[in-house]
């Protein structure tokens, strides 16, 4: 379900617009369908729209479910969220009333540190399936903040990512800028942000200042230099008036080197960007290996103190054994190797 088909639904019920924006701003809150009714007389929702609800907020709530929740010691909790079909994508609730949630099942972009790339793209998340990780959050918590990090590549979903954007940044109450769009730095992307009602901050996916590295580590994202997607960057950010946030996952000995500090140094020179440094959650694989915490602090004192802003954003829930696409990851798994399990008994009980 799209949200086209979810104001079809409403127009199959002869809900008017004004009915059918409160049913969907009480929904996005989190809040029963019905939580209009109690509003002054002339605000109640015609009989046929009230009919109608039960099954609606049935359908709704089939989109997307907390399937188990892995609560951390810093305040934020992983949710694994069954879709309708049996599919699952991660959400994180953020401390600091924020939510992380995914945009497709799997990626395809195949970073090599990163575990939900390992699985591939498998579908994409509709518009409604999106939003109702949301929907989720604000049932556990306040929600004030939207960051798209979770599974998947957003430019790879974009019509559905946007579409969830501009109904987040409106009836859903979120701020533009607290709206973060997350991308290794699809060329569409710089196309089509600046065009919408609703634009995010933006979050781009840098990781090092090498080319050849870069193209190393993210396989299958566009061939676009570091200096380049600084440079697209910078022009949107410009254009938005807020900075841009640039993601560098810390691995160490790969791209934690003096050259790559010096080198961020001439290519943020001037630019109006954050570095966010994500020290790697080494229990996402054997390959690489997160720098000691005296690197880490080194780091971030030597780019701070040269006029580069720099924070340490650790991946949430590590104590949980939580990076994205480990709680879908084990979770899959146990169900394969519970069905394997009943098809070996079954072929043994047929000998």
């Amino acid at each position: 379900m799209r949200l086209t088909d979810l104001h079809q639904r409403f127009a199959d019920l002869n809900a008017l617009p004004v009915h059918r924006d409160r049913v969907v701003r009480a929904w996005l809150q989190g809040r029963p369908l019905d939580a209009c009714r109690r509003q002054l007389a002339e605000h109640f929702l015609p009989l046929s729209v009230r009919d109608g609800l039960p099954q609606l907020a049935a359908e709704l709530d089939r989109l997307a479910r907390v399937h188990t929740e892995h609560p951390a010691a810093d305040g934020s909790a992983r949710l694994l969220v069954a879709l309708a079909d049996g599919q699952m994508v991660e959400s994180v609730l953020l401390p600091r009333d924020g939510v992380c949630v995914s945009t497709q099942v799997g990626c395809a972009v195949a970073c090599r540190f990163c575990m939900t790339g390992k699985s591939g793209l498998l579908r994409q998340l509709s518009s409604t399936e999106i939003v109702a990780q949301v929907v989720l959050a604000r049932r556990h918590r306040p929600v004030k903040k939207v960051v798209f990090m979770g599974m998947g590549e957003p430019a790879h979903n974009l019509a559905n990512v946007l579409e969830a954007i501009d109904l987040l940044g409106t009836d859903g109450g979120i701020g533009h800028k607290n709206l973060v769009f997350s991308t290794v730095g699809d060329p569409r992307v710089f196309e089509q942000l600046p065009l919408q009602r609703v634009k995010p901050a933006l979050a781009l996916s840098l990781h090092t200042t090498k080319a050849e590295l870069r193209e190393h580590l993210l396989p299958k994202a566009p061939k676009i230099t570091p200096r380049e997607l600084i440079e697209l960057g910078e022009h949107y950010a410009r254009q938005i008036g807020y900075p841009i946030q640039y993601q560098w996952t810390l691995l160490k000995g790969i791209n934690d080197g003096q050259d790559e500090l010096d080198e961020i140094l001439r290519l943020f020179k001037g630019k109006y960007a954050v570095l966010n440094l994500i020290p790697f959650n080494s229990l996402e694989g054997d390959d690489y290996q997160r720098p000691d915490g005296a690197r880490i602090v080194e780091i971030v004192r030597y780019l701070h103190s040269r006029g580069v802003l720099t924070k340490v954003r650790n991946s949430a829930g590590q104590d949980v054994d939580g990076g994205c696409g480990q709680l879908r990851a084990r979770t899959v798994e146990v169900v394969d190797v519970s069905r394997l399990g009943r098809a070996s008994r079954a072929v043994q009980g047929q000998a």
